[in-house]
């Protein structure tokens, strides 16, 4: 599946059918009189939140939405039948923006959230309605209600609780692979994550979901590299996990180089909790990991934590820190029967 978290839709809703203009004409009936319908109600457009989807990519290949028209008012005093609602599903997390791309019209941050986009016009008046003591022959009736149309953006920011910070190649992806069943690609150059991944890890009973994204380089925020277009999919995390090559020649210049991206993209991404990681230790010996931890603390005052993704070294105490800094509330408890080992 491609991934896809922006694009572009046109809507409408519905318009209202027009009211009729009848009149009784029963044989035998001695006295008529006016009898028009009322048209319908024409279809709103409505956009829902699931929790099945991960990506914007139905909407590249169908842009345009547009629900029913209402039915035209009958005579006998039947009204016309409203115009079906079109339903558009899009990932929970998904932001729905004004043309202008700034504005933001409604957040679909929960599973199951569903609003109107665009209401569908009433249904004119039949002639029925005008009918008075001094008009009992009206030969007028209302015509529908025109519908919306609008142009809207769709913006998806994925929904997890800990987002992965580092370089190209600082072994992120490596750290999801090792810690979930997410499968991500992973090779020995940069770049290789051109989109965001997430993986639902588990320690000590509970699982959170992490997201990855593709790494950042010096002038990201000026649209180096892959830019800072995937920053806005952490922008909803607890947590920051900020990974460190252990095999970089500068990691001092590598922590501040990231910290500088996210201070530039803004968004109170720098100042959301991050635990701050030295990874790839399993290529360094224990007097070079103690060398450059401290040098790291030394140059920019973070506790440095010590991990080896390939190996799994030091990866369980990484999620426990995580994990302290999520919400319980957000956190899922394993089932015993999910803690136990699996036995044939």
């Amino acid at each position: 599946m491609k991934f896809l978290d922006l694009c572009k839709v046109y809507i409408r809703s519905g318009s209202g059918g027009g009211g009729c203009i009848s009149f009784r004409r029963e044989k035998y009936i001695e006295y008529g009189g006016p009898n028009g319908g009322d048209g319908g109600k024409g279809g709103d457009v409505i956009v829902e939140a699931v929790d099945n989807l991960n990506t914007l990519i139905d909407f590249r290949y169908q842009q345009h939405f547009f629900a029913k028209n209402g039915e035209a008012g009958k005579g006998q005093q039947r009204t016309g039948a409203d115009g079906d609602d079109i339903v558009l599903k899009v990932p929970t997390g998904t932001e729905i923006l004004d043309e202008d791309q700034e504005t933001v019209l409604v957040d679909m941050s929960e599973t199951g959230q569903r609003v109107v986009l665009a209401r569908g016009g009433n249904g004119g008046w039949g002639n029925l309605h005008f009918k008075s003591a001094t008009n009992q022959a009206p030969r007028r009736a209302n015509p529908g209600q025109d519908g919306v149309e609008r142009t809207i953006w769709l913006r998806l920011k994925l929904i997890a609780d800990a987002g992965l910070l580092g370089l190209p190649n600082a072994g992120k992806s490596t750290f999801l692979a090792a810690t979930s069943n997410a499968r991500p690609k992973i090779a020995d150059y940069p770049f290789t994550t051109l989109v965001p991944n997430l993986g639902v890890v588990g320690v000590d009973g509970s699982e959170f979901v992490v997201a990855d994204i593709p790494g950042l380089i010096e002038g990201a925020s000026d649209g180096k590299g892959l830019g800072d277009l995937f920053l806005g999919h952490v922008e909803r995390t607890s947590v920051l996990l900020h990974l460190i090559d252990g095999t970089s020649g500068d990691p001092v210049g590598d922590y501040r180089t990231i910290i500088e991206e996210i201070e530039a993209y803004g968004a109170q991404l720098a100042d959301k909790p991050r635990v701050t990681v030295l990874n790839k230790i399993d290529t360094l010996d224990a007097e070079e990991r103690q060398f450059i931890a401290g040098e790291i603390k030394e140059a920019t005052g973070v506790d440095v934590m010590m991990m080896s993704g390939a190996t799994g070294e030091g990866t369980v105490e990484v999620l426990r820190a995580l994990k302290s800094e999520i919400a319980e509330d957000k956190l899922r408890q394993k089932t015993p029967e999910e803690q136990a080992p699996w036995q044939p």
